[in-house]
């Protein structure tokens, strides 16, 4: 019971915190050439920006510094032809952010499975939400790599 409780507020905690992220993201503020191209980054969720054509320079002045400097711009991003691929941008980070979930169950499926102490209903329950995450798992993985080949593609 205790177990399930720490569980249901670690995943509350954490629904919070991706809702914030989800529902308030932060401005593009690419001050390397790596960040605005995406080579930079060391996480594992994309930028929204990603399938936007980003490159590193100036529009108001001569390549690469103008007045105000290097920025990152974002060639794809028209209104209303931007959307698509920032909804696509938007969707992969839920797949990955789906994938990150499922790797959370299958961990705790084991620790379920460890602490059954030979009960097999226990033990099938546990086997249970290692195979239900292993199948949410593949499918976001797919489902990720279908993303990025349509957003390559219109992007």
């Amino acid at each position: 019971m205790v177990l399930r409780r720490l569980f249901a507020s670690f995943f509350v905690a954490a629904s919070i915190l991706t809702a914030g992220a989800v529902l308030f993201p932060q401005p593009v503020h690419a001050a390397t050439r790596e960040e605005c191209t995406g080579n930079a980054s060391i996480t594992v969720l994309p930028k929204w920006y990603k399938y936007l054509n980003p490159r590193w320079g100036d529009p108001d002045g001569p390549p690469p510094n103008g007045p105000q400097g290097p920025t990152c711009i974002l060639d794809g991003a028209t209104f209303p032809g931007a959307i698509p691929a920032i909804l696509l941008a938007v969707f992969e980070i839920l797949l990955r952010v789906a994938g990150i979930v499922s790797v959370l169950f299958i961990v705790y499926g084991g620790f379920q499975y460890l602490i059954t102490t030979g009960e097999p209903d226990k033990a099938k329950n546990a086997r249970t939400t290692i195979i239900n995450a292993l199948v949410g798992l593949m499918i976001a993985m797919f489902a990720t790599v279908i993303v990025n080949l349509v957003g390559r593609n219109i992007g």
